[in-house]
């Protein structure tokens, strides 16, 4: 998962001057003067609204990048840092205090982005910079209005809290007290009996907790709502899809890609389970079976995670120069966080610390085929920054967040020919294994958006209907799946471990068009794995100057909503699969 902002200018001057080699455990955090940016932003503001020529426009431009830059960081550290350690009660108010600050600074913000919009001069600087950068203004200006700012404050109160209690979670194991990621490599045990009881743990926590995510959620859909309606939505999915800046498709594009995915990916799966039914020697399929691919246990990688770092540092060495430049400058600043412990945030993601150009890596290392993942996936959303970080324009750095899912899904099938450094002579599994999760994978996610749209446009649910219809959507995408009673899953409240429907509405349905993307790159590397490298960095080297439909263009590939996408990468992987 990525996390990026919403609107930054950088000027040439902005370039130079900056010392970006700084150690994370360098960065000096101050707390915003609020006070002071807000008034920075009213100048730069009227400044806009003022100006006589273009040079003034310009000249406020590069005022606010050197502004934004600066609270942006201090905001991003406080996240990284409060999220490393939960508990952390310095960067717990930190983060409490942004929760509170950031709709009012977006207010400011929002103000500039329409004195611009609406300036003398917009004609120039649709010339100078694209038109696609004002299509995507014009998009977020409907994301907010001053008379939201509670609402929004209280949606940011509502997503710490969620984050927070799952954070908390320390479940009794086998003589261990582990978190949900320390969890994860138990859901893999060779023993079913352990897989069993892993799930059942887990479940225990999340059914211990049910009224509470049961509130948040709920209180989330309403406030959700409430600000939809506020800025002048019919439902909160209309504004979800301005908020997400999906310039190039809708919902009913996402609604036909949807149907494909059940046509055409749901039966491939099916087959995929069966065969995987037989591989384990099971006469039923349990969902606690469901990660568990082979009968002598699933692929891990070996070593410490010293090891897997290493082994990390030396693929990304050897598969061009850009990504060796790319990872001295991660590993030589301490740019990566990715060791489990008590108190740490679950999940991962990579941000970026704009001041000092520096993509940067959180994680969770669990003992599974998952701590490879973060070296690929979230590496390739951090390779892509990266290599983008001159652009002159930051706003521009970045495409919308399902090209962003294309850098890091696809650059997991580039990490192939290196597989043998963190798995040896298992590695061939690890590409079998993980050729079937992206598979598999697709219809999940494209579940967690139908019910997402369920919620959003149906939000006098209550909770007991909404795991119904959890439930319901179960038999359509995953017919394969048999809870075996399990508590939680089995109850139709699997969707509450997923972080992304409280803190990212609407986000999940990226990871599937990137997914078949990715898919896309790995039957192209198949056949020729220096072409597809060199339209992988076309895609990439872009940034976001181009729409998700432009950059697949640019690439030479289909894109996913295209009739028989979704067929061409079902066949080629189940050829793979055998």
């Amino acid at each position: 998962m990525v996390k990026y902002n919403t609107l930054y200018f950088r000027p040439e001057s902005r370039k130079k001057g900056c010392d970006i080699n700084m150690k994370f455990s360098e960065m000096e955090y101050t707390r915003l003067d609020i006070t002071r940016v807000l008034s920075e932003y009213e100048r730069i503001t009227d400044k806009v609204s003022d100006a006589e020529c273009l040079e003034d426009v310009l000249s406020a431009i590069a005022e606010h990048e050197q502004l934004l830059s600066e609270a942006e960081t201090m905001m991003t550290l406080a996240e990284i840092r409060a999220s490393i350690d939960t508990a952390d009660k310095f960067y717990e108010a930190e983060k409490a205090f942004y929760d509170e600050n950031e709709p009012v600074f977006e207010e400011k913000l929002q103000e500039f982005m329409l004195a611009l919009y609406q300036c003398d001069f917009v004609g120039e600087l649709k010339e100078k910079y694209g038109e696609l950068l004002f299509v995507n203004m014009e998009m977020m200006l409907k994301t907010f209005s001053p008379a939201v700012i509670g609402d929004l404050q209280r949606e940011n109160a509502l997503v710490t809290e969620y984050q927070k209690l799952v954070a908390s979670a320390q479940i009794p194991f086998r003589g261990e007290t582990l978190n949900i990621s320390e969890l994860g490599k138990y859901k893999q045990d060779p023993d079913r009996g352990v897989r069993k009881a892993a799930y059942e743990a887990e479940g225990g926590f999340y059914i211990a907790h049910a009224g509470e995510l049961d509130r948040i959620f709920d209180e989330l859909v309403k406030c959700r709502t409430l600000i939809a309606k506020k800025l002048g939505f019919d439902s909160f999915t209309q504004l979800a899809y301005y908020r997400r800046t999906r310039n190039c498709y809708n919902a009913e594009m996402v609604r036909n890609f949807r149907e494909m995915v059940v046509k055409d990916i749901v039966p491939t799966v099916s087959v995929l389970k069966e065969r995987q039914r037989e591989r384990i020697g099971v006469d039923r399929l349990y969902f606690y079976d469901d990660v568990f691919r082979f009968k002598e246990g699933n692929p891990k990688p070996q070593g410490t995670p010293e090891d897997i770092l290493a082994a990390g540092r030396r693929m990304y060495e050897e598969m061009s120069p850009q990504t060796a430049e790319f990872i001295d400058f991660m590993y030589s600043n301490e740019l990566l966080d990715v060791v489990a412990k008590k108190g740490k945030a679950v999940g991962g993601y990579c941000t970026t610390l704009m001041k000092y150009k520096a993509p940067f890596i959180f994680s969770n290392f669990n003992g599974t085929s998952g701590d490879v993942d973060v070296l690929t996936h979230e590496a390739g959303h951090a390779f892509a920054a990266y290599t983008a970080k001159d652009f002159e324009l930051i706003e521009q750095m970045n495409p919308t967040m399902e090209s962003c899912e294309c850098h890091s899904m696809s650059m997991e099938f580039f990490a192939w020919k290196w597989l043998k450094l963190f798995y040896g002579e298992d590695y061939r599994r690890a590409q079998l294994a993980h050729l079937a999760d992206c598979v598999t994978f697709i219809p999940y996610g494209s579940m967690v958006d139908h019910f997402q749209h369920i919620v959003y446009d149906e939000p006098e649910l209550t909770p007991a209907q909404r795991n119904e219809r959890w439930a319901q959507l179960e038999k359509i995408y995953r017919p394969h799946v048999d809870f075996d009673g399990l508590p939680f899953y089995g109850e139709g409240r699997g969707w509450q471990r997923q972080i992304h429907i409280y803190e990212y509405p609407f986000y999940y349905i990226d990871y599937c068009l990137a997914q078949t993307v990715a898919l896309k790159f790995w039957a192209l590397s198949q056949k020729d794995y220096a072409d597809a490298w060199r339209r992988y960095m076309a895609f990439v080297r872009e940034g976001g100057k181009k729409t998700f439909t432009g950059l697949c263009e640019t690439a030479g590939i289909k894109d996913p909503f295209a009739p028989g996408s979704l067929v061409q990468a079902a066949e080629a992987a189940g050829e793979f699969l055998g």
